[in-house]
């Protein structure tokens, strides 16, 4: 993964601003510490999995009118879709995201490279925070369509879906304000904000709720760094490192090496060589 420098050094996005004016927009660099508030805004409503959600979303909502379930089952169905998205997503986050398991497979090894991993190697780096559509509908679509058809059938399911694309909407601009340079004026976005850095920068053991952490108040994985001895060894690698990819390279091999330390100073080139020459 390459390392973008900072400021105006050569090759920083700064000195290749001519270069990158002409390319489509999502072809450009965008870094989030780089960002301002509207800069984002304008940033998530072109990209495309933000644009393919709301698009699917309209079309549940479509088809829960088409299809009604009443008007009971339909809001219940998309309080459940509510209510059960954050223990998903904080059992995924912490059993499939942060679990030991999906580097030793060739085959999933690039999409947990893709989906995390290039994520806590550089928070930043807007192209991946991102997740991947074919990874997160069908997620989803198990975790509302389900429930949703159980309480009122197609329609409620239809609605439920939709639900689920929209609080995921959510996720994904409140994680983005978590990345970007600048402090929230509400009281819960700063906790939520400080929480997540914790998550990226000090111990990545905890802290998996990105927006909600009551499931990890439940699961006793929350934490402040105060409450912490030492930073996590693994924070910045995931527990993926030389020792690890002597016996699964594959994640080494598509990174072209692995990089190591803070990510901030390893892009600065101010922590070592950043990133160790593939074996």
């Amino acid at each position: 993964m390459k390392a973008v420098p900072h400021d105006n050094a050569p090759g920083s996005p700064q000195s290749e601003g001519s270069a990158q004016s002409g390319l489509p927009f999502w072809k450009r660099s965008h870094y989030l510490d780089r960002m301002g508030f509207r800069q984002l805004v304008v940033a998530y409503f072109q990209h495309y999995t933000i644009i393919a959600y709301l698009a699917l979303a309209g079309l549940g909502f479509a088809a829960a009118v088409l299809m009604p379930a009443g008007l009971w089952p339909t809001l219940g169905a998309i309080l459940a879709a509510v209510l059960i998205y954050p223990l998903v997503w904080h059992l995924l986050h912490q059993y499939v995201l942060h679990g030991k398991w999906m580097w030793r497979s060739k085959f999933l090894a690039p999409t947990w490279k893709r989906i995390h991993y290039d994520h806590h190697q550089d928070p930043n780096d807007l192209s991946v925070l991102f997740g991947a559509l074919h990874t997160t509908l069908p997620t989803i679509a198990l975790a509302t369509l389900p429930v949703g058809w159980l309480i009122g059938g197609p329609g409620a399911a239809a609605a439920a879906f939709a639900t689920g694309l929209l609080v995921t909407c959510y996720y994904e601009f409140m994680h983005c304000i978590q990345h970007l340079a600048f402090k929230p004026k509400w009281k819960w976005v700063q906790h939520m904000k400080q929480r997540h850095n914790e998550h990226h920068y000090f111990d990545e053991t905890g802290n998996f709720g990105i927006t909600n952490y009551g499931w990890d108040r439940i699961l006793g994985t929350y934490y402040e760094k105060k409450d912490r001895p030492s930073r996590s060894p693994s924070v910045f690698n995931l527990g993926y490192n030389e020792e690890v990819a002597t016996r699964y390279p594959y994640v080494k091999d598509l990174s072209g090496g692995i990089a190591s330390g803070h990510p901030r100073r390893r892009v600065l080139g101010k922590e070592g060589e950043g990133r160790q020459a593939s074996a």
